[in-house]
This record gives C-alpha cells, structure tokens and sequence, in this order.
C-alpha cells in the first residue's frame, strides 16, 4: 500500500522538524519546552533532556523515512508528504513557541 508509505514519511517529516528545536537548543546550552517538562510543553526542560529528545526524534524519522518503503527524492508524492510533515510541525511549533519566546507578535510591533 503505496499511501502507508506516504503517511510514515508524513511522519517522518514532522518527527524530522520537532528534531532541529530541541538538538539545537539543547546543544546551545539552553533550556527549551519538552514534553518532560512542568507543566508539558510550558515548562522549560534542561539542555541535556532536550539533546536526548531531539535525538529520539530524530531516530524516528530515520525510522519513518528511511526503513519504511524505498524512500526517493525524486518521487514527488515522497517529498510532498515529507514537506508537508515538516511544514505543518514547523507551523504548530512556530504558533506554540512563539508564545514563549516573542515569535508571536505583529509585524512591524
């Protein structure tokens, strides 16, 4: 079944783009929200608990895109599917965190 396929590398692609957030602040030292934190997804959770999360995220989505199916970059319905995991994530995280971190004001405030 050819859209299960599309549907893991969906998946992948959003596991991918939850990935990049929490390795790179992690990696800067930062304390950034985590499922782990308190409350979750408010809280902020340390440098290392975010390091450790990205990198469970990023485990997935090798699993969803690259152990599912024969992922190619030159299938378009593959790189719809991965993109617009990615965008949508990408989206949710910017509405979500922009709360936290000023990513939410008008342009131009």
């Amino acid at each position: 079944m050819i859209w299960l396929d599309d549907l893991s590398y969906f998946f992948g692609g959003a596991f991918l783009a939850n990935a990049v957030p929490h390795a790179v602040s992690g990696m800067m030292g930062q304390a950034f929200q985590s499922p782990f934190a308190k409350p979750p997804g408010k809280g902020l959770s340390s440098s290392t608990v975010n390091v450790l999360w990205g990198f469970g995220n990023l485990v997935l989505a090798y699993c969803l895109i690259v152990r599912v199916g024969q992922f190619d970059l030159r299938a378009t319905d593959h790189i719809v599917s991965l993109g617009l995991g990615l965008l949508l994530i990408g989206l949710m995280s910017a509405r979500l965190f922009g709360k936290f971190h000023g990513g939410n004001s008008p342009v131009g405030s």
